[in-house]
């Protein structure tokens, strides 16, 4: 039987050993590179965010067909953000760009359509602050803890910010009477998870920093 020879990257991919009995290194997995689908995405997400407040204040801020606009561009970046995070797992493409922007881009986002809606007057100051306060606190909070571990976004926050979304996007579209009414509980309802889920963060950071540290071997 004629002998078949494999060059060396090919020994590696099927562990085959050298007829020299000399190890085959293992082939280093390629580095996730920066411009991956879930990057584009999130830097997508960012460059939506002025094209919305545009939209959001065109017209003096309540013109039914800039609205309209508004609300479908915050639609797709919402859309955006379940999307890339989805891609990023499934497909092994995190980088540290993604996770540095990616909470960025949400909070851009939300913040930027809560601010632009109280500014108009269609939405309670009260409700903006609280919002965007916890915001603010929870990703000082995690950045404070760092060092020790990182508090992972649980399920509840996830349900906040679908909540906020969804509130947001009834708000946002030119409706009056009972779809405004609905767009203001859902709001409320999602003060309530804002705040408990902040609370759930500030006692994992307790304990996060409590816990002692481990050394590194």
């Amino acid at each position: 039987m004629d002998r078949v020879w494999l060059d060396e990257a090919t020994r590696a991919r099927a562990n085959v050993v050298p007829v020299t009995g000399e190890p085959v290194r293992a082939v280093e997995p390629a580095a996730v590179p920066l411009l991956n689908i879930a990057n584009i995405l999130t830097v997508l997400r960012i460059a939506i965010v002025p094209l919305f407040l545009v939209a959001l204040f065109a017209g003096g801020g309540h013109a039914p067909m800039w609205r309209i606009v508004a609300t479908v561009l915050f639609g797709v970046a919402a859309i955006t953000d379940r999307i890339d995070g989805q891609l990023a797992r499934k497909y092994g493409l995190v980088t540290d760009f993604g996770k540095l922007a990616d909470p960025i881009a949400d909070k851009a986002l939300i913040g930027s359509a809560l601010i632009g809606l109280s500014l108009l007057g269609d939405l309670s100051w009260w409700l903006t602050i609280v919002i965007c306060a916890r915001e603010v606190g929870i990703t000082l909070l995690r950045l404070a803890v760092v060092r020790r571990g990182v508090i992972p976004a649980g399920r509840g926050g996830k349900l906040k910010t679908l909540v906020q979304s969804l509130a947001i996007g009834v708000l946002l579209l030119p409706l009056a009477g009972a779809w405004a009414t609905a767009g203001l509980v859902l709001m409320l309802v999602a003060v309530v998870l804002t705040v408990v889920t902040g609370l759930d963060y500030v006692v994992q950071a307790i304990r996060l920093w409590s816990a002692p540290v481990r050394p590194r071997s």
